[in-house]
């Protein structure tokens, strides 16, 4: 098992060293000049000042040198945890601007991930041996995934914020706070803006992973396995248990890989709602041509699908029998 381990944990590392390089390539990819747009969104009209500025700005961010020794300048920064200073948000660094909006975007997607995925997994497993379930919660489930994030969204801030009047239908937390602040009257307020989104995000993946399932559970139940243990006489519970096991394993993987880019935030949602989080924080960099802040967030991505993934396969490996059967034998 630690030879197993050892050999992700190296391919895991090649990955991580191919993701990075191509997270630097991207942003300089992009037409036109960032110091350029940060001058003129500064109003600086001046031609003389604006070449001495932009010569300024080229030194200070490091865009004056090739791209090759960027590249190594970027690596060494790394290591040293400096994501370098954000245009869109200057004089601030990158690492604090990812880390304002983390918590909105965590607080938003961990949640409508989660319990999406348990609520999910359990109706899909009931209605695979539910006629009636089946016939009413399958339709739904077609419906709520054919239907696209942002159209859900701006429904729900329609009739909950619109109509109704129940909710807010933009930003984090209402203007009357200065600031987030640790206090009951914030927290219920944050709350009451976080609903929305967070019910968007839940219904859309709800339906997927119901879905999934679903099937799944269909297909095991109709294995050789399965129809081999009814033949010994095991109890049909026993059978099902077996098959929603076997089930479970594809839809780790897929939980492994929506937690993964958790904090990339849901862009289009958040961007619906103005929610201030990591979604529409990447809207922001790209708008702006903000290579660091875009390379900080790409790189929080990265680091987050890497490490969700290899949780995956710590779980494979405890879970499914199959896994360690095959470890052991690889060692023998």
């Amino acid at each position: 098992m630690g030879r197993y381990f050892r050999r992700k944990l190296l391919i895991y590392g090649v990955t991580f060293v191919i993701a990075v390089t191509i997270n630097f390539a991207i942003p300089r990819m992009m037409p036109g000049d960032p110091i350029a747009r940060m001058l003129a969104q500064n109003k600086v009209s001046n031609v003389e000042s604006a070449a001495r500025m932009h010569a300024y700005y080229n030194d200070l961010f490091g865009l004056d040198v090739p791209l090759w020794q960027q590249y190594l300048n970027y690596w060494g920064a790394l290591f040293q945890g400096d994501l370098g200073v954000s245009l869109f948000a200057f004089p601030s660094p990158v690492s604090s601007v990812v880390l304002d909006a983390l918590p909105y975007t965590l607080g938003l997607l961990l949640p409508a991930i989660l319990l999406s995925w348990f609520v999910g997994n359990g109706l899909g497993a009931i209605a695979a041996r539910s006629k009636w379930l089946d016939n009413t919660a399958l339709p739904v489930s077609y419906l709520l995934t054919a239907v696209p994030y942002m159209w859900l969204a701006i429904l729900l801030a329609w009739v909950g914020g619109v109509i109704l009047g129940w909710f807010p239908v933009a930003g984090g937390y209402s203007f009357s706070f200065s600031g987030p602040q640790f206090s009951w009257n914030f927290i219920v307020d944050a709350l009451h803006h976080w609903f929305l989104p967070f019910l968007s995000l839940f219904l859309v993946a709800l339906g997927g992973w119901a879905i999934g399932m679903r099937n799944l559970v269909i297909y095991e139940l109709e294995s050789d396995y399965s129809n081999y243990m009814q033949t010994l006489g095991a109890p049909r519970r026993l059978v099902r248990r077996y098959a929603f096991r076997n089930a479970m394993l594809p839809q780790i993987s897929g939980l492994a890989l929506q937690l993964g880019v958790v904090v990339g935030g849901a862009l289009v949602t958040e961007v619906v709602f103005a929610y201030p989080g990591l979604g529409s924080l990447v809207l922001d960099a790209i708008q702006n041509q903000d290579f660091f802040l875009l390379q900080g967030i790409l790189l929080f991505i990265v680091i987050g699908v890497l490490v969700f993934n290899f949780l995956a396969d710590v779980v494979y490996v405890l879970v499914d029998p199959r896994t360690r059967l095959g470890l052991e034998g690889g060692a023998s």
